[in-house]
């Protein structure tokens, strides 16, 4: 799995209430259902990076 890195992320108080429930009704914390948020759309969009160690598997 690749290194995780910390950031800020400012949302407005009624999106962060939204997110929040929507966690909480799929047993996620918070940062787990936002990293899922953001996963679905690279997958919607084929923007999914590829992993370190599959680039090593094409050499």
């Amino acid at each position: 799995m690749s290194k995780k890195k910390a950031f800020a992320l400012r949302l407005n108080e009624d999106m962060l209430k939204a997110i929040e429930k929507w966690a909480s009704d799929e047993f996620r914390s918070t940062n787990g259902q936002i990293e899922w948020i953001l996963m679905q759309a690279l997958k919607e969009h084929n923007r999914v990076p590829k992993n370190k160690s599959d680039k090593n598997k094409s050499d």
